[in-house]
């Protein structure tokens, strides 16, 4: 039998799960209490406000990203290495999708948190940019180093945008799912469509087939 997650543990986890499918906005340290049956008192004793939860809650999507948006070690990258990033980032995207989704409000209300969140933007953008670089030294991609630092900028704008726009266009954050998601991932793949060389072609071609979600799907007529 597992052991009971500590009490600091349990807040961190509910308040993650009320954040996403409440919205961050919508949860008050009063909600999160009551949800968890607990007194404020003691959740304060924790966590003094709804602000700290949240930074709680940053740290482990940065060490979840940090963790896999890395080059391999040892060896150059290959076309499984792509599934395993788009994959990995889908993943990260739909456990903390809150983050995503209030964004601009959450680093407004935190100067601390938005210091900490343009160092991590810049150490993601670093890094995928050297992952590209590790797709153009393999052959996978045919590019050369401005097309790399487009590609680069234009997959982070979509990632970090994606949830927001599938709030605005769909009126309900509620209505989220991993496969809508999917779809984000997908928009991604698609942008190294014209630079993949022809031999890595086959194997993209079924990721594509994979990441796959109809238009209509994301957005309702």
């Amino acid at each position: 039998m597992a052991p009971r997650p500590k009490t600091r543990d349990r807040i961190v986890l509910e308040s993650l799960a009320l954040f996403n499918v409440q919205g961050e906005r919508n949860v008050t340290t009063n909600h999160i209490a009551a949800h968890l049956g607990m007194s404020p008192g003691n959740l304060y004793y924790h966590f003094r406000n709804k602000q700290e939860i949240i930074a709680e809650l940053f740290g482990l999507y940065e060490a979840r990203v940090d963790s896999f948006l890395r080059l391999p070690e040892g060896r150059g990258v290959t076309v499984e290495d792509k599934t395993f990033y788009l994959e990995s980032l889908l993943a990260a995207m739909w456990d903390f999708r809150f983050l995503h989704r209030d964004l601009e409000h959450l680093l407004e209300s935190d100067l601390e948190l938005a210091a900490r969140y343009r160092l991590f933007a810049q150490r993601c953008l670093d890094h995928a940019q050297a992952i590209y670089r590790g797709f153009v030294s393999a052959g996978i991609l045919l590019m050369n180093p401005a097309q790399v630092e487009a590609l680069t900028l234009n997959s982070w704008i979509i990632v970090t945008s994606w949830v927001r726009f599938l709030c605005t266009t769909r009126g309900d954050a509620a209505d989220l799912s991993q496969e809508l998601l999917r779809r984000g991932i997908y928009q991604v793949l698609a942008l190294e469509g014209g630079y993949l060389a022809p031999e890595a072609q086959p194997a993209v071609k079924a990721l594509y087939e994979k990441l796959y979600v109809p238009l209509e799907q994301v957005v309702p007529g």
